[in-house]
């Protein structure tokens, strides 16, 4: 399984986020692709009041202040 995490540079958010990932990530087998939106206009214009982003197959699963109960709910569901 592949996850998407949007975010970029300079937001404590968005390490947060990361960090909250990264935790279920050590219960569930998936892979985080980072994405800085800064990097892409469409992205940025898309996220940029949203970040960080969890995506999975294309699907938003949790922008903003990310939880490991809804993170863990989500990709667990695989």
């Amino acid at each position: 399984m592949n996850v998407k995490f949007f975010s970029r540079s300079h937001c404590e958010l968005c390490v947060e986020g990361l960090r909250t990932l990264k935790l279920v990530q050590e219960e569930l087998d998936f892979s985080i692709d980072i994405i800085d939106i800064e990097k892409d206009d469409a992205v940025h214009e898309k996220y940029m009041l949203m970040i960080p982003v969890v995506e999975k197959d294309g699907e938003v699963i949790q922008y903003g202040n990310l939880d490991y109960v809804t993170l863990m709910e989500h990709l667990c569901s695989e």
